[in-house]
């Protein structure tokens, strides 16, 4: 995000793109009033079908020709907490291809997240 800031900051209008997304999907993770369930989704919120170990949910936006930014996330049981793990940026580049790898990146993330956190489900 640094650099997508950057180039944001610096005139790129596709990095303004790309940042205008992410910070709408961040506001609309800050908003929801609890961690989403099945009955939850929604056409920005999504829960991911390929996800194995942990339950994972997608935040995307409205169609844009020129960018597909794709947040993946992961919320906590028993915390008041969301773990985005991945984040696509231009996905509209890769296209659904990105979604095939998407479980075991952030599965690995996510046992990341819970040793540095000391994040204890039990």
């Amino acid at each position: 995000m640094d650099r997508v800031e950057t180039d944001a900051c610096g005139g790129d209008q596709h990095a303004r793109l790309v940042l205008g997304h992410v910070v709408a999907a961040l506001d609309l993770l800050r908003r929801l009033p609890e961690a989403p369930s099945g009955e939850s989704e929604m056409a920005t919120l999504k829960r991911v079908r390929q996800s194995r170990r942990y339950p994972l949910w997608r935040v995307s936006h409205v169609y844009h020709p020129d960018v597909a930014v794709r947040l993946i996330c992961w919320f906590p049981p028993k915390v008041d907490t969301v773990v985005v793990t991945l984040f696509a940026g231009d996905k509209a580049k890769i296209g659904d291809i990105w979604y095939s790898s998407v479980a075991a990146r952030a599965d690995a993330l996510i046992d990341q997240w819970t040793r540095e956190t000391s994040y204890d489900n039990q």
